[in-house]
């Protein structure tokens, strides 16, 4: 499982005991836990260039699909990005950018080389990277499962050239989809 992951798989929510001298009151009904496919505590699967992962956590299924690009040398993860569809035709996540860039600088993400170019703001930087919130509306997830490439590029923070990126798109469609099906 990523790092990513396993941030996303380790949220928790804890819930305060009871006063003694407070009233009972009926606790809600619990809601059935939710399962994945034969039963399974987790799914992994890899659609191109792209991993889908689904767990559960106290009776909630969480899925992301997600992609990281590491250094061929030194396998470092240079960039990494991680979505939870919210519907068919809408996601939202996080990128995280290496070290060494501009902060008080957009990001910019183009798909292929003629799509609309959006720029994002670095919301912080973690020991992982800098993180960059990714939000996809309709128009954008037809884009992307449409094109070949998602072009990344962010000022140096020394002031030199740009630096660039590029995630495969390969597969994005058919684990967006996958996604949305094992959230249900």
């Amino acid at each position: 499982m990523t790092k990513l992951s396993s941030v996303l798989l380790a949220a928790t929510v804890g819930v305060a005991p009871a006063s003694p001298q407070a009233p009972t009151a009926q606790a809600p009904p619990v809601p059935p836990a939710q399962t994945l496919p034969g039963g399974a505590s987790q799914v992994q699967e890899t659609h191109g260039d792209w991993r889908v992962i689904c767990a559960t956590q106290n009776g909630q299924k969480i899925c992301v699909l997600s992609q990281q690009l590491a250094d061929q040398n030194s396998r470092q993860l240079v960039v990494a990005i991680e979505l939870k569809a919210t519907t068919p035709d809408k996601a939202e996540g996080t990128l995280v950018m290496p070290f060494g860039l501009a902060v008080d600088k957009p990001v910019t993400m183009q798909v292929d080389d003629n799509g609309q170019v959006v720029s994002k703001n670095f919301r912080t930087c973690v020991p992982a990277g800098c993180l960059v919130t990714v939000t996809l509306d309709s128009a954008g997830v037809a884009a992307w499962k449409k094109g070949t490439a998602l072009n990344l590029k962010s000022a140096a923070a020394d002031g030199g050239k740009d630096a660039a990126f590029k995630l495969s798109l390969n597969g994005f469609a058919s684990a967006l989809d996958r996604t949305v099906a094992l959230s249900k």
